[in-house]
């Protein structure tokens, strides 16, 4: 891969989903399994994970050496903690065995590609 592929890739997906989120939070919601329906806070809360993903992109392509670090390494925080949310959410049984897989494993998946883009760093 070309330097810089990974990240380029990472920044994309982020961009993707959180623009998604953020224009059409039903939409997003339906297609991880989420019930919008049932919570109509919930294109609310699609809207500030839209945007966090969106900043989350920016700033790790709009930055390089320690900065780009740094970007990254929230990056990672954030994903982990949103694999452990979907988790939580279907061993607490808020969320449905799919959805809660569904979630959980696209977190872990931008996790790898995290680690990835940071150790291309």
């Amino acid at each position: 891969m070309n330097e810089g592929s990974v990240l380029k890739a990472l920044a994309g997906v982020r961009i993707a989903i959180g623009v998604g989120a953020w224009a059409t939070p039903r939409l997003a919601g339906r297609l991880f399994g989420l019930d919008a329906a049932a919570n109509p806070q919930a294109p609310y809360l699609a809207r500030l994970f839209g945007a966090r993903d969106v900043a989350l992109a920016w700033g790790a392509l709009g930055s390089s050496g320690d900065a780009r670090r740094q970007w990254l390494l929230l990056g990672l925080a954030c994903d982990g903690a949103d694999a452990l949310a979907g988790v939580a959410g279907g061993r607490a049984g808020y969320l449905p065995a799919f959805t809660s897989a569904l979630l959980t494993g696209t977190a872990l998946s931008a996790l790898g590609l995290g680690a990835l883009a940071l150790r291309e760093a």
